[in-house]
């Protein structure tokens, strides 16, 4: 059984048509729009203009022009820092109208996606605060003819892919950094959830940014996103979705050689000893399990258990489970909302079904919701899951939690590390050497000891093996979209002379 919040109908909602930016200015584009029907309520509610090749190249030319003769690279860090500032000011102060674009457009429910967006202000200050920090080396230990300098040099035009399931929060992890490093860029996002980016171009420039600085062209990956990851007058490719298609753009980035970011799928691990606070794990557990209704890279999907305590833990897990709101994404109490299309709908569900012919055993839900109108999914629990079921390998990206069991520590570490993934992990002991030993033996970008999915703007975040390449946030996160170039400087006259003097 699962509560469920029935969704209202948008009787007197009209959709918004939308615009793209190009060099400064909003375009309709040549096609038919992309009609968005929001995933919880069935009707259009954002229409989109559908990018061309042509409008990508425009873009990337702007962008190109932008860097190589505009003012944006030549400013003062102090002077992108004071823009970026006022971005933040602006997000903040239109953070309901955004909120609400994400939730309506990608099913989120609309109190996480404020969280989301007061998240992303912090992260947009944290960039202006490291603007003003990115600085080179010296060197004047080099004997007393030779000075060293180290410059950073912003790399150049950055195109940003972004994905549909965290449309806002996961352009705040790129766009302010390469800005603040003195980058120009294009930005695609997804075809689905374009709305709060494209409000996003509204906000930077009227908090001052430069025409041609930041272009956001809208459309499939085929038709624009294959341009922007491999025109020769694009240096870096910074892109966030599946690990299929990250493969795909590192492939189309490597014919010119750029710079490529990814972050990618996960498969992540919770392993949890006897000694553990279960109280916590289990509402961590759901946490990690449903949040954003498990289209997450970062969900806890797997569930790794001491054998001892995993019929008792996935009991109160399910009963737990049991009262998961599921529902209308405008509602304040839904804390899962909508799948992002009826297609990927069918493959969860596919999953599931998949996972019981292999001999998986449903502990709660298992099945499509209908709650009149848009798509659902049950919140789910699969036990009985073996290490090379699918489901237990690869990235499902709904809310579906496989469950393994164990019986030593290496035998969790062994299980932790057997797939293709590798982007966060969880442990959970009162024994800070056992959390200490799995944090330390599992391959993966992050690992959270004794909670599950917090994060800081100061904390990098990224994967091992097939979850990326990179890290977005942190200290150095400004660094990766910049260049090292050496000057080395002789002082007084030649000393080496290669050819003999006459």
């Amino acid at each position: 059984m699962t509560v469920l919040v029935n969704p209202t109908a948008l009787s007197n909602h009209k959709a918004r048509d939308f615009r793209m930016l190009i060099d400064g200015r909003w375009e309709a584009g040549a096609a038919d729009p992309i009609e968005r029907v929001a995933p919880s309520h069935g009707v259009v509610v954002s229409r989109f203009p559908t990018g061309s090749r042509s409008d990508a190249e425009r873009a990337i030319a702007a962008a190109r022009k932008a860097f190589d003769l505009g003012p944006w690279p030549r400013m003062t860090a102090s002077e992108r820092s004071a823009i970026l500032l006022k971005a933040a000011d602006l997000i903040a102060a239109r953070a309901e109208e955004l909120a609400f674009l994400d939730a309506i457009e990608a099913g989120k429910p609309i109190t996480q996606v404020r969280g989301e967006i007061v998240g992303s202000v912090d992260i947009w200050r944290y960039a202006a605060a490291l603007a003003r920090d990115l600085h080179g080396e010296s060197y004047n230990t080099l004997g007393d003819g030779t000075l060293g300098v180290v410059l950073r040099e912003a790399i150049g035009v950055v195109s940003i892919i972004t994905p549909w399931n965290f449309p806002f929060l996961i352009v705040g992890q790129k766009l302010p950094f390469a800005l603040a490093a003195g980058c120009t860029t294009v930005v695609k996002p997804s075809e689905l959830t374009s709305g709060s980016t494209l409000a996003l171009g509204e906000i930077l420039q009227e908090a001052g940014v430069p025409e041609g600085v930041v272009n956001i062209v809208t459309g499939t990956g085929p038709e624009v996103g294959a341009v922007m990851t491999s025109h020769p007058d694009v240096d870096m490719v910074s892109f966030t979705g599946s690990t299929g298609v990250g493969k795909l753009t590192m492939s189309n980035a490597a014919q010119t050689l750029k710079k490529v970011s990814l972050e990618l799928g996960g498969k992540n691990p919770q392993i949890v000893f006897p000694d553990a606070d279960l109280d916590a794990f289990i509402d961590a557990a759901v946490f990690g399990a449903y949040f954003n209704a498990g289209e997450c890279c970062n969900a806890g999907s797997r569930l790794v258990l001491h054998k001892s305590i995993a019929a008792d833990v996935v009991k109160r897990i399910a009963e737990l489970s049991k009262n998961v709101k599921v529902g209308d994404p405008l509602d304040s109490s839904t804390q899962v909302g909508a799948i992002i299309t009826p297609q990927h709908l069918e493959k969860i569900s596919g999953y599931v079904a998949g996972a019981r012919s292999s001999g998986a055993r449903i502990a709660h839900g298992g099945e499509k919701l209908d709650l009149g109108m848009g798509q659902f999914m049950s919140p789910t629990i699969l036990e009985a899951v073996t290490p090379d079921m699918a489901v237990a390998r690869e990235e499902v990206f709904g809310p579906v939690l496989s469950v393994l069991t164990f019986e030593t520590t290496a035998e969790a570490i062994r299980i932790a590390n057997s797939i293709d993934y590798g982007l966060s992990a969880g442990v959970w002991s009162r024994d800070f050497d056992t959390c200490l030993t799995i944090g330390r033996s599992v391959r993966a970008g992050t690992v959270w000891m004794n909670t599950f999915m917090d994060g800081a703007s100061e904390l990098p975040f990224g994967g091992y093996k097939q979850s990326g390449l990179g890290r977005e946030l942190g200290r150095h996160a400004v660094e990766d979209y910049t260049e090292t170039k050496t000057l080395n400087m002789h002082i007084g006259k030649r000393t080496n002379w290669w050819m003999p003097r006459t």
